[in-house]
C-alpha cells in the first residue's frame, strides 16, 4: 500500500549512520543521498524509507506511531536491534518473540536518535 515513508532528522550524519547500521541486517541501503536527505531501500532499486534533515525543531509523534521494517529472518531482527543499540538507539521492548502480536511474531522495538519508534519484525515460524 505505501510506497514510501520518510522521517524528520536533527543530525543527517547521527542518523545516517544508525540506519547504515540497524537497517544493513534487513538488506537495506542507501540508494540515494545528497547535502539534506537520505534514501534507502534494497540494492538497485529505489527508496522506500528516507531520513530528511530539517533545521528547525522536529516533531516527533507519540504513543500510537511507529515504523516496522520486515525482516528476512529471526536472526535479523536480534542484529538489527543489537546494531541499533550500538549505534545511538535505546530499547523500546527489546527483541524476541512477542506472543501478544501472534504466536510466531518475533521483533525488536527501538527508539531512534531522535526518539521514533521503529521496529523490525518477522511472523512465520522459527
Amino acid at each position: 500500500m505505501l510506497h514510501h515513508l520518510s522521517l524528520a532528522v536533527a543530525d543527517l550524519a547521527r542518523s545516517g549512520a544508525f540506519y547504515d547500521a540497524a537497517l544493513a541486517p534487513l538488506g537495506c541501503v542507501r540508494v540515494w543521498e545528497d547535502e539534506i536527505a537520505i534514501g534507502y531501500g534494497f540494492t538497485g532499486g529505489n527508496d522506500k524509507f528516507a531520513i530528511k534533515l530539517r533545521l528547525e525543531e522536529i516533531s516527533v509523534p507519540g504513543e500510537g506511531f511507529h515504523v516496522a521494517f520486515a525482516a528476512p529472518s529471526r536472526e535479523a531482527v536480534t542484529a538489527f536491534y543489537e546494531a541499533a543499540l550500538q549505534h545511538g538507539g535505546n530499547d523500546n521492548g527489546g527483541s524476541g518473540l512477542h506472543p501478544e502480536y501472534g504466536d510466531d511474531y518475533y521483533a525488536a522495538f527501538v527508539f531512534d536518535p531522535d526518539g521514533y519508534r521503529i521496529e523490525a519484525a518477522i511472523n512465520q515460524e522459527g
